[in-house]
């Protein structure tokens, strides 16, 4: 190697530490604002105890990884031969050996010091498995094949799994080091028949393919607990009969012989002759063939595959019960009722349900997204989610609603290209304003044309310019954090500086609250101003020494920092709690090492056709839905609150982080009376449930009685993947006290498009998580969701509208089809939109489709629709239209909920004369509207509300213009 001079070691030295300064600097400026950050909202020691563990574990993978192949290397420097027989002039290790012995301590230190890091940065990633040995818990079940407690499995043996793998790779290295060590000093030599080996050589070869080899036994020790998770069988997840009765025995008969072959390769210590270890390791991996696999493969062919129902059953029992206490579908969770599916039921019977038809939905959150925004964004920074959320409050009359809700988020990416300056989006445009209900069981008339029929959700508006006096009140209607929001806010500024914050078109707001990190003084500038890349953070003049930068702002991304072990829920939603906007997320824990219970791809079975943040594609075979967090929309502030106390992965992970979720009590009754029943863990639990309602191993075994999710008829139906949403409502099913807010969904027959059940789980707070399952009988053949859309969309009655679908002016969209008991029958209920197809057009409900005993229900209301299906007066007590409500706001001056009026003349002075004829248009339009509802010509109605959004539009450009 060539020799350098002191000014090129130099200029290298200092290439080496600016290299090292540009590749850290980044990671540790990063790491400085998380600290920041994670003080900010008071969980500093969630930063502090992951940081130090996996800085003590990379130290202690560094050391013992480094430490081995070190000695190692040592020793076979240390005992190399003497003289050193030399091949020739042209003997190729020469050169190998003079540049080793010449930098021994920089090889002998920096080789074991390189492994030692690299080794170590993959084992920090551990730091879970490591923390939960040390915190682990027992369940109270024990596994029925050892008799061990399920925490052994969870908690304990992954960690025995990782000591083991980080020996293995110890040994592995240090037996390779030791190897060319001794080739390249003489202690190996190739040359002759056999060869040479010098006796350091062989001792020290000898007792680390020893040592290996008593590794390879406890791995063969092991992984008899790991058969309880054995896949073999495509049917379950846990051992077989093969596994039981020719594997496991293999895995002691091969521990043994590995225990000889350690033996042998221990003898060769004080034995020259190298032929005893070399027949044990052949005998050894001979017994590993016919052992471990030739008689597993087969007793499997010969004599569990001709009997396997039989073989099996005690297995697959296992299973089942693994699997349902796992993932929480036991007996004592689920009633289980016999229902007949009547077909006749009179109009008496279905006016007198006031529990299920008075509640019924008509509102599609996942449709109504543009309509909330056409008719309540304000302004184009301001915006609704793609998919809008369903909850319960009290209306004024003291019973359960359901409502459409949504918060009216600051949303930068909808700025002009006019308003898109820095300073715009980072320090004017910092906060949404307003939470948004909307009644989801009824709709107000369409815009000035009377209450004859539905088309607009009722809404109401708390935010700042009513003091948050909506119909659900807020006292703080600010908005810092949300779900749409990607930028961060820098707020505050000097004592006595002038507001800045966009609040109202006529005042500006300073933040008042706790949310946000300090950055007054020039350190934290220059700190936020590398982090973010932006310079404009160090030189801006308005930033004072009470600003502070408010960021990571999304409720999900804030407390999956705070919880990095949990699991999210996709949705995330709003609501008032104590008059403040909370959003709430339900966190899972989970694992994929219970024994027998099915491994599950938590991606595939929680999926359906509207999820929104998919859960990550992992198997998992354990899951509770443990924990409940909330982040204050207004300060950021992440609280956990624990709601199943009797989770061990929960108690370990308290262990991990003393303090951070708080126990079951501190959780009011205003926020318990919020909580839902996450969609993605139902989805997961009806997937199991279509298998494992079956208690019978050999029905399980024949997939006999099996169920499946339904394919969403809204997707087209034919494509089983496209699974079919479980959908929120109130409703009072069978054998259920009251009425209750509960996730349903139906399942149909195993590949047949007839129902099966319904299934619903509770979200009431004293019966929350306890599930009904109505079992129809298998005699009978009801229609299940697909056969009702396409009968629905069959019927005379739909294809007289043709025009509705064929118009070019006018898009159609089928709602959620709501599969609702009813009378001891099921009912289902969709509602029909329509949308102009223009730029600011939105839905709006046209129609409502009813379906019940083989009759088909189509009309403008569901009272009609109602009573198309059951006969006169079945629909009598469903609330059509709040015109009182309407009636009551004008008198108080205010605009309808739901529509918008039509535009009035300024001051009730004379217009412009384009003024006044864009209000004729309107009006004319309107006029338009209303004949066409009255019609019933939906093909007409939808032309009718082109024509009102283009007067709309001429009007608003008529009164731009001076009007």
């Amino acid at each position: 190697m060539p020799k350098l001079s002191r000014r090129s070691r130099i200029l290298l030295i200092l290439g080496a530490i600016v290299l090292i300064a540009l590749i850290a600097g980044s990671r540790l400026v990063g790491t400085y604002v998380d600290w920041l950050w994670y003080g900010e909202i008071g969980y500093r020691g969630v930063f502090t105890t992951v940081v130090l563990t996996r800085i003590a574990l990379w130290a202690a993978t560094a050391a013992v990884l480094g430490g081995i192949l070190a000695l190692n290397l040592w020793l076979a420097f240390r005992t190399r031969p003497v003289f050193v027989p030399v091949g020739g002039p042209e003997d190729p290790l020469a050169r190998y050996r003079t540049v080793v012995t010449e930098r021994s301590k920089l090889l002998g230190i920096g080789i074991p010091v390189a492994v030692g890091v690299i080794g170590g940065l993959v084992a920090q990633g551990y730091w879970r498995t490591i923390q939960l040995f040390f915190n682990g818990t027992s369940f109270g079940v024990t596994d029925p094949e050892f008799g061990r407690d399920i925490g052994f499995y969870t908690f304990q043996l992954p960690f025995y799994r990782w000591l083991l793998a980080l020996a293995f790779v110890a040994v592995t290295l240090s037996f390779i080091g030791a190897l060319v060590t001794h080739y390249i000093f003489g202690g190996i030599r190739l040359a002759g028949r056999s060869g040479q080996i010098s006796v350091p050589a062989r001792i020290q070869l000898a007792v680390l393919a020893g040592i290996f080899v008593l590794l390879k036994a406890a791995d063969f020790f092991l992984d008899r607990y790991d058969l309880l998770l054995s896949q073999r069988s495509d049917l379950f997840t846990g051992a077989t009969y093969t596994d039981l009765h020719a594997v496991m025995p293999a895995k002691l008969i091969l521990m043994c012989i590995a225990i000889f072959c350690a033996a042998a390769f221990f003898a060769a210590v004080f034995l020259r002759n190298l032929q005893i270890p070399a027949l044990a390791t052949v005998l050894l991996v001979l017994s590993s063939v016919v052992v471990g696999a030739v008689w597993p493969a087969l007793l499997q062919q010969f004599s569990v595959e001709p009997n396997a129902n039989e073989r099996e059953a005690p297995s697959i029992q296992r299973n089942m019960n693994a699997t349902k206490r796992a993932f929480g579908i036991t007996e004592d969770k689920i009633n289980t009722v016999s229902y007949q599916g009547a077909a006749n039921v009179s109009p008496e019977e279905v006016a007198q349900d006031q529990g299920t038809v008075s509640n019924i939905r008509l509102l599609d959150p996942t449709l109504l997204s543009e309509t909330f925004t056409q008719l309540q964004q304000q302004y184009n920074f301001y915006g609704f989610p793609d998919e809008l959320d369903i909850d319960r409050y009290r209306n004024a009359e003291g019973e359960l609603q359901d409502y459409l809700v949504a918060v009216r988020g600051i949303n930068t990416d909808g700025l002009a290209a006019n308003q898109q300056s820095w300073i715009n989006r980072h320090m004017v445009y910092t906060h949404g304003n307003g939470f948004v209900t909307a009644p989801a069981d009824r709709v107000s008339s369409a815009p000035g044309a009377g209450n004859d029929t539905g088309a607009y959700p009722v809404f109401s508006m708390s935010d700042v310019a009513n003091d948050g006096q909506g119909r659900i009140p807020v006292e703080q209607p600010r908005v810092y954090y949300g779900e749409l929001v990607e930028d961060y806010a820098i707020v505050g500024g000097d004592p006595g500086s002038q507001p800045r914050e966009y609040d109202t078109a006529n005042s500006r707001y300073t933040y008042q609250g706790s949310g946000g990190v300090p950055m007054g003084n020039l350190f934290k500038r220059l700190t936020f101003a590398a982090y973010h890349g932006e310079r404009n953070i160090l030189f801006n003049q308005a930033i004072g020494s009470e600003s502070k930068m408010i960021f990571k702002r999304n409720p999900r991304q804030r407390v999956q920092e705070v919880a990095p072990w949990l699991k999210l829920d996709g949705d995330s939603y709003p609501a008032v709690i104590n008059g403040r906007i909370k959003w709430i997320l339900d966190g899972y824990t989970t694992l994929n090492n219970y024994p027998y219970s099915q491994l599950t791809s938590f991606r595939q079975a929680s999926s359906d056709t509207r999820s929104v943040n998919p859960q990550p594609d992992q198997q998992i075979n354990y899951i509770r839905n443990s924990v409940k967090a909330t982040v204050d929309a207004y300060s950021g502030k992440v609280t956990l609150y624990t709601v199943d106390q009797q989770d061990p992965v929960l108690k370990a992970w308290k262990g991990v982080f003393p303090g951070l979720v708080k126990p079951e009590s501190a959780v009011s009754p205003e926020l318990r009376q919020h909580f839902r029943y996450p969609a993605d863990l139902f989805n997961l639990q009806r997937t199991l449930l279509t298998r494992y309602h079956v208690d019978n191993p050999g029905a399980f075994y024949a997939n006999r009685d099996f169920w499946q999710v339904p394919a969403d008829p809204n997707s087209g139906g034919g494509n089983q993947s496209e699974k079919q949403p479980p959908y929120y409502v109130l409703a009072r099913a069978p054998e259920q006290e009251d009425v209750t807010f509960q996730l349903t969904s139906a399942l149909t027959a195993l590949r047949r498009p007839n129902i099966a059940s319904w299934v619903s789980v509770s979200s009431a707070p004293d019966t929350y998580g306890q599930f009904t399952v109505l079992q129809l009988p298998t005699e009978t053949q009801t229609p299940g969701p697909v056969q009702v859309q396409r009968q629905m969309e069959s019927t005379p009655k739909v294809t007289q509208d043709r025009t509705l679908f064929d118009n070019p002016g006018v898009r159609a969209m089928f709602g959620n089809l709501l599969t609702l008991p009813v009378q001891g029958g099921l009912l289902y209920v969709e509602p029909i939109y329509i949308q102009p197809n223009n730029e600011n057009a939105y839905p709006q409900l046209a129609r409502v489709l009813t379906y019940f005993g083989g009759q088909v229900g189509y009309a403008p209301t569901l009272q009609e629709s109602l009573d198309q299906v059951f006969g006169a007066g079945a629909g009598r007590n469903v609330d059509t239209a709040p015109g009182n409500e309407d009636e009551q706001q004008a008198e108080n001056g205010q605009q309808p909920e739901g529509g918008q009026q039509a535009p009035q003349q300024p001051g009730g002075g004379s217009a412009d004369p384009e003024v006044a004829q864009a209000i004729s248009d309107v009006q004319a339009a309107l006029e338009r509207v209303r004949a066409a509802q009255q019609s019933g010509n939906l093909g007409e109605l939808g032309s009718a509300f082109q024509q009102l959004e283009e007067a709309t539009r001429r009007f608003e450009q008529a009164q731009g213009s001076g009007g």
